[in-house]
């Protein structure tokens, strides 16, 4: 179980970035916020939309804040993460921010993109991407560390382009496709790199759902979202832990993992409240204990 203290350090890290935020003109690049409708779930919103959330330096940073914040609040069963713009997701990297960067500039930033997806990957809750518009370079890299992905039907650029700029994708591009795709289908995104649309990213795997029309990906983002919030959540945190390590153990060592996963959820209250509301043949209610 988590102690209170980071509970309460990540409180006043909230508290700190609302008085910042409200002393600047600027809006947030990046910021997180519950959904009303839906307890249990929240929304970290990419907020650029004069660039199509290309992700500057500034919007590294809050990207750090937000996920600081999701990792220690327990209320969060599912996190979408999405545009505040339609036809939006993220472009990749700020290039306009980039011409104007040291070689020392860009090596800090690459380190910080590489941790802040981290962050995102290793997020204790299952994550969304809902992406309803260009996933570009950094833009798909950053949905590739969500569980999961899902896009609009009418999104048509949905690709890896960094070879034709001279570089290659430096955001784990590289490592997770092939996890994603397999060896040959990332070559191929990454050696051509081809631009997908919505139905050409669900046959090859990048993306996992696609909305039908008239919907947005958000809508069915969310959707998905209200299904996985319906478990409890200390299950879906153990879930998702036991299931993230399956690439990179042995079976035998990675079904011990399992088991010790599985053992601690026994005395919880949940586990109790599931067998009650089974006997009662009732709904659950989940409180996280």
């Amino acid at each position: 179980m988590l102690s209170r203290f980071p509970v309460f350090q990540s409180r006043i890290l909230c508290s700190r970035i609302i008085i910042r935020r409200s002393l600047s003109s600027n809006p947030a690049e990046a910021f997180i916020q519950p959904l009303q409708s839906d307890p249990g779930i929240a929304c970290l919103f990419l907020n650029k939309p004069q660039t199509k959330n290309a992700i500057s330096k500034r919007m590294l940073q809050e990207l750090q804040e937000c996920l600081y914040t999701a990792k220690f609040d327990k209320s969060i069963r599912a996190l979408v993460v999405r545009s505040t713009s339609a036809n939006a997701f993220c472009a990749g990297a700020d290039l306009a921010e980039r011409r104007t960067m040291s070689p020392m500039d860009v090596n800090k930033f690459l380190a910080d993109l590489r941790s802040t997806l981290g962050q995102l990957e290793a997020l204790p809750m299952p994550t969304i991407a809902a992406i309803d518009g260009p996933a570009l370079g950094g833009g798909l890299e950053l949905s590739f560390a969500c569980d999961l992905r899902v896009v609009g039907h009418d999104v048509t650029k949905i690709g890896l382009p960094e070879t034709r700029l001279g570089i290659i994708p430096g955001a784990g591009g590289t490592q997770r496709a092939v996890r994603l795709l397999g060896l040959a289908k990332a070559k191929d995104l990454i050696f051509t790199a081809r631009m997908l649309t919505a139905t050409e990213a669900l046959q090859w795997g990048v993306v996992d759902y696609v909305s039908t029309a008239p919907s947005t990906g958000f809508d069915r983002a969310l959707e998905l979202a209200r299904d996985i919030a319906k478990s409890a959540p200390l299950a879906l945190r153990a879930a998702k832990q036991a299931v993230s390590r399956a690439v990179d153990l042995p079976l035998e060592s990675g079904l011990d993992f399992e088991r010790a996963s599985y053992e601690v959820l026994l005395g919880t209250k949940d586990r109790i409240e599931a067998l009650e509301a089974f006997k009662e043949k009732r709904l659950p209610v989940f409180k996280g204990e």
